[in-house]
């Protein structure tokens, strides 16, 4: 993700932290600091804020150790001001599964609140809940408090909160992926609705919340629309088959001369018939402002690309998780480039195959490739 640093690496995952999660935590600081100008005080509040992502990080690697108990891989974590993004390389196959990894999460911080509560109590130090704020009371107890209120947050039925993907999972055991996931959108939208309504009247920051909630809900409506548009297609199907390759010693300025022959955007680098790497277009235009023009692409060409099967079925393509999702895939058969999957023509496909259900298409396509500067 943007902006964010790594912190780590942690049971073999990432885990970054946006720098706006910094601001937030000066900001906090400031917060406590400025009502007695007391630096005890301040550090306080930081060390509160710091421990409650700290639940927020452990309550991320709930998810992410129940996936790989199925086989799932996580990416890396994210933490952010509003809480903690676990990304994983796809979703459980089975509805049980899925329902298991959206309520590891939230298990996490149950124990996490029993073990506090376990603790308060041995050691007699239950303080009066009247005194009990966002920055008042013990410390433990509104570490207890805001585990609580993780559970009952997260468990809301609304993508893409844990409890949005519970719904999905339990419907999913009694109709298909499409539809439980169209039904289980709607009912986030209808609760995005409700908290906007209420914010307008109690608390602005709910309508931020109902923003992020009505956006969840719609991307993983149209995933689930566009997965069922394509079911039963391959990668053959809609991979672009006509397409330029260079080597790895095309320079700059033989780059330049192609990219405005052409509406190409990325460029597979290819030596002795073996795909090597990819040219992105962004890398292309900043290394013109970076590098002298004789400089071969293999200076600053990509080299840990996806790569995909041309008879990998697009419907699970689309739902894996991909760090860039506007650079193009090269697709291979049988270890030999044959095409490249583009945003666009992804597009293309969609708008085709929607407006020609039931009918059937001559979809497969002859291999066209031309290859400039062949060594």
């Amino acid at each position: 993700m943007k902006w964010s640093f790594k912190l780590g690496r942690f049971l073999g995952i990432d885990v970054f932290i946006h720098f706006t999660f910094l601001i937030l935590l000066f900001l906090i600081g400031f917060a406590h600091w400025m009502p007695e100008r007391s630096f005890g005080a301040a550090l306080n509040g930081v060390l509160f804020f710091v421990l409650l992502f700290a639940c927020v990080l452990v309550h991320e690697y709930g998810h992410s150790l129940m996936a790989r108990r199925f086989g799932v891989g996580t990416r890396d974590i994210t933490l952010l001001p509003f809480g903690g993004v676990a990304r994983l390389e796809r979703n459980p196959e089975k509805p049980m599964q899925e329902l298991l990894v959206a309520l590891a999460g939230p298990a996490v911080n149950v124990l996490i609140a029993l073990a506090l509560a376990a603790w308060l109590t041995l050691e007699n130090a239950w303080e009066p809940l009247s005194g009990l704020g966002i920055a008042e009371g013990g410390m433990i107890e509104r570490l207890l408090a805001v585990n609580v209120g993780l559970v009952i947050f997260n468990m809301l039925p609304a993508f893409p909160m844990d409890g949005g993907r519970v719904l999905r999972a339990v419907l999913a055991m009694k109709m298909n992926d499409t539809n439980s996931t169209i039904i289980a959108a709607r009912v986030g939208k209808v609760m995005a609705a409700l908290f906007a309504i209420y914010g307008l009247f109690t608390n602005p920051m709910l309508i931020l919340i109902a923003v992020f909630v009505w956006s969840g809900s719609t991307q993983e409506s149209a995933l689930a629309q566009a997965r069922s548009i394509v079911t039963g297609a391959t990668v053959r199907d809609a991979m672009v088959t006509s397409f330029h390759t260079v080597t790895p010693s095309t320079t700059l300025q033989e780059m330049a001369v192609l990219m405005l022959s052409d509406a190409q955007h990325d460029y597979p680098v290819i030596k002795r018939d073996h795909l090597i790497g990819m040219l992105a277009h962004a890398d292309l235009l900043s290394a013109m402002q970076t590098y002298p023009l004789d400089t071969p692409v293999i200076t600053f060409m990509r080299t840990d690309v996806p790569r995909l099967n041309e008879a990998e079925l697009l419907d699970e393509v689309l739902m894996r998780d991909r760090a860039d999702d506007k650079v193009a895939i090269p697709v291979l058969k049988h270890g030999v480039l044959v095409g490249l999957l583009t945003a666009e023509n992804m597009h293309e496909y969609f708008i085709i195959r929607e407006a020609h259900r039931g009918i059937d298409l001559p979809w497969s396509r002859g291999v066209r490739v031309v290859r400039l500067f062949a060594a």
